[in-house]
């Protein structure tokens, strides 16, 4: 039998919008105010799901527990995989003592920990943010980070926000091509339109990551650093995503932002170094923090084989994240499962779609194609460079397994709720709600990106979510429709450093477990700031001129 959606199911959309928010609400309360591990606190904000589902939204039981027994899956397969295999990487580099090699060599071309977090945070993480994209840009930015001697905090903290510009070009360019094909949105408009919004913001974050770290004076003391950090990688990404397409914006701006930057600072340095790993305000792990050390010199030859692993793993997972290599893996195999009481059971109704239209629900077993998989067999290519002998490797990763084992029922955990979300529609009244606001729509829709990305811990899944929503709504209120969509995902990525699903990576690369709530406390300000800027500049964008001369109809 199937079941139709409800999204005000007790006549009065307050109440409903209420009520829906209570698992969102239970799990971030839980974590950052009550200080509960972060497992504990996926579990009980999955409970409340559950039971608003079944009682308050009359989904049937069954297909409540289906549906979060799908998303419990997904988060293993990809989110999981790459954690896993990422950290597994760290450790074998740490173990043999190349880590540290590769420390020296970053500190080589700048000991100031603020350069360092421009070309390690922002630069390389885009790169690995266009590459791949789901956790992994986090995963390794912090891994490497906390290397160099950053504390927990500020490796988690600051990774995250870096992470925010590139998201919605991320992994080739799979959010807007999602967005096009689900929506019927014009692929090359709407990435045009995304490449409009996002450059300034591209330019503005890194002055605010470094501002985050080091505070005003700090910031100030390198403004030409991230000036040219930023412009840099301003101007690819719009140039790209305007008369290209999505596919390289992020590995193009990235790689050229880096070079800038490089080579910017063989002509300037810095009048003073700024040697703290630690983050300017109270940082609660200040103690944890790593002291500065005079930078050693290695040979030609041991800076290549420090470099060698992540030169592998950026190979790999380029590869990876090639749409003609990831459709022969999967013709090899990935086997599909449709959830058998869930697939095509449930209707999406009017307005959020024209139509009634049946929700799929299909696990598929893309296990070669993942990119976990492709940071698994770098791993373990690096390892064998590194002259590890096979039973030390299965070692290190059944080591890594149990070090990780936390972190990753936390992530099954906070998928099945934001999956559970999903197929109940309590996630569609959260995103009515920003719906029915009018004038102000511009503002509240990107919002409602924001607030997709922080649910569902994906641009992609929050474009899939609320893209058809944003076109019908702008539609009816005489606004561009790609200006909405691309709103929905330029205003995603600042939901991007506060999703679940990111902290928990974030906490496990750098190894400061069951301190998930002290992270999200401290990115949640820069993150709700952030998308409120979005929102603002979306809807100068769309009623003030010469602001308005940007879209695209």
């Amino acid at each position: 039998m199937v079941w139709q959606q409800i999204y005000d199911p007790l006549g009065n959309m307050v109440i409903s919008t209420a009520l829906a928010a209570i698992p969102v609400v239970v799990m971030l309360a839980a974590l950052g105010l009550f200080h509960i591990k972060a497992h504990i606190a996926a579990g009980m904000g999955l409970a409340a799901a559950l039971l608003v589902a079944i009682f308050v939204y009359g989904m049937p039981a069954d297909m409540a527990g289906r549906a979060a027994l799908l998303g419990g899956f997904t988060g293993l397969l990809p989110i999981g995989w790459i954690v896993l295999n990422i950290i597994f990487l760290h450790q074998l580099t740490e173990q043999n003592g190349s880590f540290a090699v590769l420390q020296d060599s970053l500190s080589g071309i700048t000991e100031d920990r603020r350069i360092q977090l421009l070309l390690i945070a922002f630069c390389f993480g885009a790169f690995f943010e266009g590459a791949a994209g789901f956790g992994t840009p986090v995963a390794v930015t912090a891994a490497i980070l906390i290397g160099l001697g950053f504390s927990p905090l500020a490796a988690s903290g600051l990774s995250l926000i870096a992470n925010t510009a590139p998201v919605a070009f991320g992994a080739l360019g799979t959010p807007v091509i999602t967005l096009a094909k689900v929506h019927g949105y014009d692929l090359m408009e709407v990435t045009a339109m995304i490449g409009r919004q996002l450059p300034f913001f591209s330019l503005m974050v890194p002055f605010w990551l470094i501002w985050a770290f080091a505070g005003r004076k700090g910031m100030m003391e390198i403004w030409p650093a991230i000036l040219v950090t930023g412009v840099s990688f301003a101007i690819p990404q719009y140039l790209v995503s305007n008369h290209i397409g999505p596919e390289l914006v992020d590995i193009i701006a990235a790689i050229i932002s880096m070079a800038c930057l490089v080579a910017f600072l063989r002509v300037w340095k810095p009048k003073t170094i700024w040697t703290s790993a630690s983050l300017r305000s109270h940082d609660v792990s200040a103690a944890e923090a790593k002291p500065a050390k005079p930078v050693t010199r290695h040979s030609t030859q041991a800076l290549v084989a420090a470099w060698t692993p992540w030169v592998i793993l950026s190979v790999f997972v380029f590869i990876w994240g090639l749409p003609s290599v990831k459709t022969w893996l999967n013709g090899i195999f990935a086997p599909a499962f449709p959830m058998e009481g869930l697939h095509q059971m449930i209707e999406k109704v009017p307005p959020v779609v024209a139509k009634p239209t049946k929700e799929g629900a299909v696990y598929t077993l893309n296990l070669l194609s993942a990119t976990g998989t492709g940071i698994l067999l770098s791993a373990i290519v690096s390892a064998i460079v590194m002259k590890y002998n096979p039973v030390a490797i299965v070692r290190t990763f059944f080591k890594t397994l149990w070090l990780v084992k936390y972190s990753l029922l936390t992530i099954v955990l906070m998928l099945a709720l934001g999956t559970l979300t999903r197929y109940s529609g309590t996630d569609t009244t959260l995103g009515l709600a920003f719906a029915n606001t009018g004038v102000l729509y511009p503002f509240f829709g990107t919002l409602m990106g924001w607030l997709g990305v922080a649910l569902t811990g994906s641009d992609t899944a929050s474009n899939v979510l609320f893209g058809g929503m944003q076109k019908v709504a702008a539609e009816q209120l005489g606004l561009s429709a790609n200006l909405m969509g691309a709103a929905n995902s330029s205003g995603g990525v600042m939901g991007k450093m506060i999703d679940a699903q990111s902290i928990v990576v974030a906490s496990t690369a750098t190894r400061w477990f069951d301190h998930e709530g002290d992270i999200l406390r401290y990115v949640f300000f820069h993150s709700i700031a952030l998308a409120c800027l979005v929102g603002l500049y979306v809807t100068m964008q769309a009623y003030v001129w010469p602001f308005s001369l940007m879209v695209v109809h």
